[in-house]
């Protein structure tokens, strides 16, 4: 009976796991960096939730963090791209279907998510980077569904 005590209680630990592995979070700074250089879910996951914290004390209009996803062929045109786009946007071109995802642009002590499918995405060759002026070269990582 202890036993069977105990392998429920376990099970019951077992279930905020298996959820949050779908769930990321992903922290930026004053320093232009990122806290992780590589995301990844498992193939399982048939929707993500990213969500960035920006620790840093700065502004936005200063220090401005966002997640963006896309192919790492498209990635630095994209960033490139985006500084065209303006802050108004995001620094991102609007309604570009090489944007896979992507968070607000904020600013020091703020959050945002962003919840996105990943049909297709499985296998393929994924970057994550901030598309605030300058932040792209430095502020990147893999992302990996598999």
């Amino acid at each position: 009976m202890k036993k069977a005590i105990t392998l429920l209680f376990l099970s019951t630990l077992a279930a905020p796991v298996l959820a949050d592995e779908c769930a990321l979070v992903i922290e930026g700074n004053d320093a232009m960096q990122y806290n992780l250089k590589e995301m990844s879910v498992p193939a399982t996951c048939k929707e993500v939730t990213v969500t960035l914290n920006h620790t840093g004390k700065l502004p936005v209009t200063a220090m401005g963090h966002n997640w963006v996803l896309a192919s790492t062929a498209d990635y630095q045109t994209v960033a490139t791209a985006g500084m065209s786009a303006g802050a108004e946007n995001g620094y991102l071109p609007k309604d570009d279907p090489r944007v896979l995802a992507h968070t607000k642009l904020i600013g020091g002590g703020e959050s945002s998510s962003v919840t996105f499918k990943t049909d297709g995405l499985a296998g393929k060759d994924l970057t994550f980077f901030c598309s605030f002026p300058g932040h792209f070269a430095m502020m990147k990582g893999a992302f990996k569904v598999n």
